[in-house]
């Protein structure tokens, strides 16, 4: 995005606003122009960059960012990946995973949320990525081998602690 015709548009009003005050401030005017174009140049970008704000709440997750390159602003689209599960209402996800079990594949679908940090949110992003699943198919088989890992341990003491047995000599 361009911002010159801003700065150029600016300037030109100024001069128009000075001509009513005479050839002073004509002068004056011009003088006050170029060292404004940074100020105006600057608070167009915080205006910007607001915007960007503002539309990223609007479109979470996905996300608008200004970036400057070569000194001019551009506008950075971060679409949330089509893939994820939170894109999609339930009905459109897939069977769950056979790592979920029978009992998940033959029953419905519940949806929960929860908050995590924003380190392991990205951990879990990435995981999935490389995996080449939805965010939600990596998590929904994650706990599926846990519970599945968990029973194969066997049981655990009402302590928390794990159970031991055998012979003392």
């Amino acid at each position: 995005m361009d911002l010159t015709s801003y700065a150029e548009r600016l300037r030109r009003e100024l001069a128009v606003a000075a001509q009513g005050g005479g050839e002073e401030a004509v002068a004056l005017a011009g003088r006050l122009a170029a060292p404004l174009e940074s100020s105006v140049r600057l608070i167009l970008l915080e205006a910007l960059s607001e915007a960007a704000d503002e539309i990223t709440r609007d479109l979470a997750p996905g996300s608008v960012e200004v970036r400057l390159r070569r000194g001019e602003p551009a506008f950075v689209l971060t679409r949330s990946p089509a893939e994820h599960a939170f894109d999609r209402p339930p009905e459109q996800d897939a069977e769950p995973p056979a790592a979920a079990g029978k009992d998940a594949r033959d029953g419905g679908t519940a949806r929960i949320n929860f908050r995590l940090p924003e380190q392991l949110k990205g951990q879990i992003e990435e995981a999935a990525r490389q995996e080449g699943l939805s965010v939600n198919t990596w998590l929904v088989r994650a706990v599926a081998a846990t519970f599945e890992s968990s029973a194969r341990r066997g049981p655990r003491s009402p302590a928390g602690g794990r159970r031991h047995s055998g012979w003392v000599g």
